[in-house]
């Protein structure tokens, strides 16, 4: 029985430009199915931009109806008027695949180029050269947003298939009261004779 092909929706958020990019899972296989942007004019109505992203989403995820989506978290910059449109440009991308009954999943930049290239503070150039190597492409991305979005969707199939489970890491007070013997008759009253 043939595995199914798993799609990915990965979505670097802009106001001017979307960076959309898809990828396909089959097994061990990961390809590129389609990258690309939405530039949107900075004459436009800020609520007509938010539209237009909204559309675009949308219209992505009832074309190729991906398993999940993944969306790059804004980073935290000191233009706050930025930041609050980066913001809602990432809340309407979230609300397209909610709209479409899929969940999304945000990284923080950091997250995303360490899981891509192994560092974290690794430059755009690098994420794109390791893209490249990994989904075996050539194609250039001139605003390096095409290829950002590619890169959240390849950190989010990562994340899906760790073999390590998250652990919430146990505080001196948690250790010492599990490590008790009174914690250790409790947990286990068949052992007492």
């Amino acid at each position: 029985m043939k595995e199914p092909t798993q799609i990915i929706l990965g979505i670097d958020p802009g106001t001017l430009v979307m960076g959309y990019g898809l990828i396909a899972v089959s097994k061990n296989t990961i390809s590129l199915v389609e990258m690309g942007v939405l530039k949107l004019s900075s004459k436009e109505d800020h609520s007509e931009r938010l539209h237009l992203i909204f559309k675009k989403t949308d219209a992505l995820i009832k074309l190729h109806r991906p398993l999940a989506v993944a969306i790059e978290a804004p980073f935290f910059g000191k233009n706050v008027q930025s930041m609050l449109k980066l913001g809602r440009a990432q809340g309407v991308a979230i609300a397209a695949a909610m709209a479409n009954g899929l969940q999304a999943t945000e990284y923080a930049p950091r997250k995303i180029k360490q899981s891509v290239t192994g560092r974290g503070n690794a430059s755009k150039e690098q994420v794109w050269q390791m893209l490249q190597a990994t989904l075996k492409f050539t194609e250039e991305d001139p605003y390096m947003d095409a290829t950002d979005a590619v890169a959240v969707a390849l950190c989010h199939h990562y994340q899906l298939r760790s073999p390590l489970p998250l652990i919430p890491v146990a505080t001196k007070a948690k250790v010492k009261k599990n490590n008790s013997w009174e914690a250790f008759i409790s947990n286990n009253p068949e052992r007492i004779k």
